[in-house]
């Protein structure tokens, strides 16, 4: 059997729903400005159930999602207040991994958004030089374009730290990137960067087989973490969106998702947890099916 490595679930929207606040264009970041201790105790909960990182609450902290809302002044403030949170709990688990989580830039599933390569690098690079210190490894999240996996690639070039690169695929065809662009057409950037690991975030279940028959001949660890949204709508995909314009799924229980999850250890993923609307009630399902299989979880 294999060691699988599990990742947490959902954390901007178990916050979202947790504060019961109406969601704003800033998403888990408000919550964080009003609700911090709701932070730690989410990483707590994914801790408690099996997982073995905690993802830190960073994926909107980007100076250009927060300066519409005037708030780019508190950009250091709420990356401090992510990385207490994270440790937080990690120290009241007793131990665990802190992964460092890096959104895309302008907007998510919006390539036509993506700043150049070189300014992208530069905040990417920002981002690892306020966290480096304090984190265990880079998750650059949901990648929607070759574009936008080597501006980050880029940014965390120079850190000696782990780097997983997580791409996002097309709700009805895992082997295009939400571009348009194939996913195979990722190969040479891989090659060029070396990540530590690939693997496949915020798409849908059902496309995640698909993605990672491709990823597999690459030669690097792989994994998956889905979401339980129904599919990505228009709405969302305009200026300045809110999770409102998203709806989740009512057919994607924890053994529901456990049996899509184990399905990509058994094609060959170590990495595995959730994304979106995906809770500590699926984390734990999967804990005890790979436990149960007799995979070892570190």
């Amino acid at each position: 059997m294999s060691a699988i490595t599990l990742l947490d679930g959902s954390i901007g929207q178990e916050l979202v729903h947790r504060a019961g606040d109406r969601p704003t264009p800033l998403w888990s970041t408000s919550v964080m400005l009003e609700h911090p201790d709701l932070v730690r105790a989410v990483h707590g909960d994914y801790f408690a159930v099996g997982a073995t990182i905690a993802t830190t609450n960073t994926y909107a902290v980007l100076r250009d999602r927060l300066r519409p809302a005037g708030l780019e002044d508190r950009f250091a403030d709420l990356i401090e207040a992510a990385l207490d949170e994270a440790e937080a709990a990690r120290a009241a688990h007793g131990g665990g991994r802190i992964a460092a989580s890096l959104g895309p830039l302008g907007a998510s599933y919006r390539p036509d958004l993506f700043p150049p390569e070189k300014e992208a690098a530069a905040a990417y690079g920002e981002l690892v030089a306020l966290m480096g210190s304090r984190v265990d490894l880079w998750l650059i999240e949901t990648v929607s374009s070759i574009a936008h996996a080597r501006g980050a690639l880029l940014g965390c070039a120079d850190s000696a730290l782990p780097v997983w690169l997580s791409v996002t695929v097309e709700d009805e065809d895992g082997t295009r990137l939400r571009s348009g662009e194939a996913l195979a057409d990722l190969a040479p950037v891989v090659e060029e960067f070396r990540p530590d690991a690939v693997l496949v975030n915020c798409s849908r279940p059902e496309a995640i087989a698909a993605a990672l028959a491709i990823l597999k001949p690459l030669g690097l660890p792989m994994g998956a973490y889905a979401n339980g949204f129904t599919r990505i709508t228009e709405a969302f995909l305009e200026d300045r969106p809110t999770v409102e314009a998203l709806t989740a799924r009512k057919d994607l229980g924890p053994a529901d998702y456990a049996d899509f999850a184990m399905g990509w250890v058994e094609a060959g993923a170590t990495i595995v947890g959730g994304c979106c609307e995906v809770g500590p009630a699926h984390i734990a399902e999967l804990a005890r099916r790979l436990r149960a299989a007799g995979h070892e979880i570190v």
